[in-house]
Formats: C-alpha cells, sequence, structure tokens
C-alpha cells in the first residue's frame, strides 16, 4: 500500500494552522505596536507574535516591513475617509442653508473627527510617531492625511467665498484643531478622567468653532 505524504511547504508559505490569519489581522497587530514605538523599534518576529503567526506568515502576507508600515496607514485613513468625508458632503450640503445650519454642520464633522480617534487611538500614535521625524516617510503624508485635510479646507474656503462663515485661512485652521484633537487622544491614553474628559473636550470644541463661525 502507497504511503501517504503531507506535501511540503514552499518557502514563506504559511502553515495550514494559519491560512485562516488575514492581512487585515496582522496590519492591525502591527499598528499597534508602530503607534506605541514607532518604525525602528518594531522587528517583524515581534509582529508575528503578537499576530499569534509565524514571520513567514507575515511576510507572506503583507512583504516587507515597510511595506507593512505603509499598510498600517492605509487601514486607517481607509476607515477614516469613509467616516469623515460622508461628514464632509453633508456639511457642505449645510452650506445651502446659511450661516446656522453651516455651524451646525461644521459641529457633525468635529464630532466624527474625535469619535473617530477615541475609538482608533493607535490613529494618533502611528501620525505622532511619523511626524516626529519630518523628512522621514513624507510620502506617508501625501498619500494618507493631505486628502483628508483638503478636502476640510476646500469646505471652509467655499463656504467663506459663500459668505457663510469667514475663514481666510483653512489649512491653519483644520491643522490646529487636528493637533488639538490628537492632543486629546493623548491625554486620554495617559490616564486622563475619560468621560469628563471626553464630554468637556467635545464642548470646548463646540464652543470654539462657535466663536470663530457664529454669524455676528
Amino acid at each position: 500500500m502507497e504511503r501517504m505524504t503531507t506535501p511540503r511547504r514552499g518557502p514563506g508559505r504559511p502553515k495550514r494552522s494559519e491560512q485562516r490569519i488575514t492581512p487585515e489581522a496582522i496590519v492591525q497587530a502591527a499598528a499597534g505596536l508602530f503607534a506605541r514605538r514607532g518604525f525602528d523599534a518594531v522587528g517583524m518576529r515581534e509582529v508575528a507574535a503578537a499576530a499569534g503567526v509565524d514571520v513567514a506568515t507575515v511576510h507572506h502576507h503583507v512583504g516587507t516591513k515597510a511595506a507593512l508600515y505603509d499598510s498600517c496607514f492605509a487601514s486607517v485613513f481607509a476607515d477614516e475617509s469613509e467616516a469623515l468625508l460622508r461628514a464632509v458632503e453633508a456639511a457642505r450640503a449645510g452650506l445651502a442653508g446659511g450661516p446656522e445650519p453651516a455651524l451646525a454642520a461644521l459641529h457633525e464633522l468635529v464630532d466624527v473627527f474625535i469619535d473617530f480617534l477615541e475609538d482608533r487611538p493607535e490613529t494618533t500614535g502611528l501620525w505622532l510617531r511619523r511626524w516626529l521625524e519630518p523628512d522621514r516617510h513624507a510620502e506617508l503624508d501625501q498619500r494618507y492625511s493631505q486628502p483628508l485635510y483638503l478636502a476640510v479646507e476646500q469646505l471652509l474656503a467655499d463656504a467663506d467665498a459663500a459668505g457663510v462663515l469667514s475663514e481666510p485661512q483653512p489649512h491653519l485652521a483644520v491643522r490646529g484643531l487636528v493637533w488639538s484633537v490628537h492632543a486629546h487622544v493623548v491625554g486620554l491614553l495617559s490616564g486622563a478622567n475619560g468621560a469628563r474628559e471626553r464630554r468637556e473636550f467635545r464642548t470646548y470644541t463646540h464652543r470654539w468653532l462657535d466663536r470663530m463661525y457664529a454669524p455676528r
């Protein structure tokens, strides 16, 4: 009787027990590590351990460490875009109603952004680590932050042009608010009073928007 043999794995192929592991699970594990420690301090074996697979599986699914790092930013960008761009379009529709509906839509847009970062704090960690080295991985900004910045900047510019609100420097307004929300998330991660901090920060951003853009 002919003996049955198990086919040998090719180099870099995942074990049969790991074939259900998805690239998304590996990216999620890696994003947490990169967010806490940065690009250089994280090794692929650590990513594999965090994802519960071997390093060959990581390379098979996501390629090099640089490709994996890019995939982490791409993942949060995709989710953030899905949430924010809907809010941007809703805010744009609010411009037709005049200053008060436009301001209410801006409140909603900022709330969506705050909700996203509170729910996905690794996004803040990834970007703060990236921005500590301004000249390194700069292409990530072009692909994964500038499109969203520009969408909101254009919204403010269009509102200014329509006379709905006054904002002569939308790029500074957007960046100032983005940094403020990232700082808020860092505060939560450092152990600030969660429920109170979330409530008070939301109130602060609404008050800031009102003072900046409410009709006078």
